[in-house]
């Protein structure tokens, strides 16, 4: 593998799955917890969506980008209702790729765009401070069990 195809695939290290959120039902204060199943559906004890949006990601370093958008410190990872916060691995250049978290393994596949409700809970100008830096989809393509702390790693494409 040489050129470009190396490049996209290059990573300096493994991120750590730094917390879990579910979210029993909607609008329900979300719960961290230490570990997950994960079936073809989603995270067992969450609300999230089949298919495309079964686990939403966002990234920690985001955070504190969000926060500084805002005048203001990181925000807890709980405001934003994703599921898996990841760090030290740029989940931006993964879009359309496999990631193994613990026995599981994602694909990223989309954008998690906020919703209208993060205006109320960070206040005027949260939902603009959260666009690019909201997070990602992604569907289940193994399921297992994943745990707070596990590695987070890119698996290489097929073709």
């Amino acid at each position: 593998m040489n050129g470009l195809k190396a490049l996209i695939e290059g990573y300096a290290k493994a991120g750590v799955l730094e917390k879990i959120v579910l979210r029993p039902k909607r609008l329900d204060q979300p719960v961290v917890v230490q570990k997950a199943d994960v079936t073809a559906d989603g995270l067992v004890g969450d609300h999230g969506r089949p298919g495309k949006r079964a686990v939403t990601l966002i990234q920690s370093e985001h955070l504190a980008v969000i926060g500084a958008m805002l005048g203001r410190g990181p925000i807890d990872a709980h405001i934003l209702r994703r599921n898996l916060v990841v760090s030290g691995l740029n989940l931006n250049a993964l879009k359309g790729r496999h990631v193994q978290i613990g026995e599981v393994v994602l694909e990223i596949t989309g954008i998690c765009a906020p919703c209208s409700r993060m205006e109320a809970a960070l206040g005027n100008g949260g939902y603009s401070a959260i666009r690019g830096h909201g997070g990602w989809c992604a569907t289940i393509s193994q399921t297992g069990r994943i745990c707070e702390g596990d590695q987070v790693y890119p698996l290489p494409t097929t073709s």
